[in-house]
């Protein structure tokens, strides 16, 4: 590369998903761009490219996103071509940050969640503490993973130290909404036909650029705002007790029905309104697996409802997977009022048998 950089240099070398600023950014700090030349490109003033400047320099504050700023600067500075370079492998495309954030973002909405990492440790865990003090993991990802989320801003760490604790931010909140409203609006576009506007609400989450736009159907608006408020049915239930004080749904239940919706997650198949246990399975056997993990968890999920049935395979289905509400599950099935939840707790348990069996292959894969 030559001794001044310019940023349109430096976009192929990071994520399309990383705001044009960085580039700037990368440009003056590792590439020796001078903050005026950079400023004359973008036609801006000088200071509003020293304000971006100094704003992602005060981030490196956080370990995460250090590292990660550390590695794209090592690309800025090599001589090397951008096929030549080895440490592509660790970045993530924008689909896959999409797919990242919704598991690892759904997870740390919990109560007590919180993503835990060792700066040189390759793999960041996901645990959960009870009301009694007990720590669960929740699931496991790569320290890549967290690293992105760290620099979009979605996480935060509360507790530094040599191991990281990470919170999820209200904007993070706010972007899991967005990205599980798109999947929505996307599965229902190909149910009806229609593209339901998400390509253009992709290409604004890709460039971090504003917010999508709400449509003005009445119901549209509902269902982002009960998406970006994530009470799950298993959230909900998780906080209820019995007259005797007692938990309704045990951790170890939570935890199996967490596992049934993180691996319908990983097969990447959508929600269908109104399809039952056997017409998802068909369609499930029926779909091509989008790669080894997805064929793993896809072949995982479809033998876990076989062995619920139907009934409480719908239950699992709609409340764990699909993340239905109980009252509108209850609607849909035709069952009696309040009985919901405990069909669901009847199927939790014969699904915690099901993953039991399994042995390490019923864990959490995260």
């Amino acid at each position: 590369m030559s001794d001044v950089t310019a940023p349109e240099d430096i976009s192929a070398r990071i994520p399309p998903w990383v705001p044009k600023e960085t580039y700037s950014y990368l440009a003056h700090t590792e590439g020796g761009t001078s903050l005026r030349a950079l400023a004359r490109n973008a036609g801006v003033h000088a200071s509003t490219i020293l304000r971006q400047v100094r704003s992602i320099e005060a981030r490196r504050e956080d370990v995460l996103v250090d590292l990660l700023l550390q590695r794209w600067g090592r690309r800025v500075q090599t001589d090397e071509t951008v096929e030549g370079l080895a440490d592509f492998s660790d970045d993530l495309s924008g689909e896959q940050l999409k797919r990242e954030a919704c598991r690892v973002l759904g997870h740390l909405t919990d109560p007590g969640a919180v993503l835990a990492v060792v700066a040189d440790m390759e793999k960041a865990v996901i645990v959960r503490e009870s009301e009694g003090g007990d720590t669960t993991r929740r699931a496991t990802l790569d320290r890549s993973v967290a690293e992105a989320l760290a620099f979009k801003g979605w996480i935060v760490c509360d507790t530094p130290g040599k191991v990281l604790k990470y919170r999820i931010t209200a904007t993070g909140r706010a972007a899991l909404g967005k990205i599980l409203a798109q999947s929505e609006m996307r599965a229902m576009g190909k149910s009806t036909g229609q593209a339901m506007g998400f390509q253009e609400d992709q290409t604004g989450f890709v460039h971090d650029r504003g917010h999508g736009r709400a449509g003005h159907d009445p119901e549209s608006n509902r269902r982002q705002a009960r998406f970006q408020s994530m009470e799950t049915p298993l959230s909900l239930l998780a906080r209820r007790r019995d007259k005797d004080g007692n938990l309704f749904l045990a951790p170890d239940l939570v935890g199996v029905g967490e596992r049934m919706h993180e691996d319908f997650v990983l097969t990447g198949l959508t929600n269908r309104r109104d399809e039952t246990w056997d017409q998802f399975l068909c369609r499930a056997q029926d779909a091509p697996a989008k790669g080894p993990q997805a064929a793993r968890a896809q072949d995982r999920l479809i033998g876990a409802l076989r062995d619920l049935g139907p009934g409480l395979g719908d239950a699992v289905l709609r409340c764990c997977c699909c993340l239905e509400g109980l009252e509108l599950t209850e609607k849909r099935m035709g069952w009696s009022a309040r009985s919901g939840k405990i069909v669901l707790r009847i199927a939790l348990q014969r699904l915690k048998r099901h993953y039991a069996a399994l042995g390490d292959d019923g864990a959490l894969v995260g």
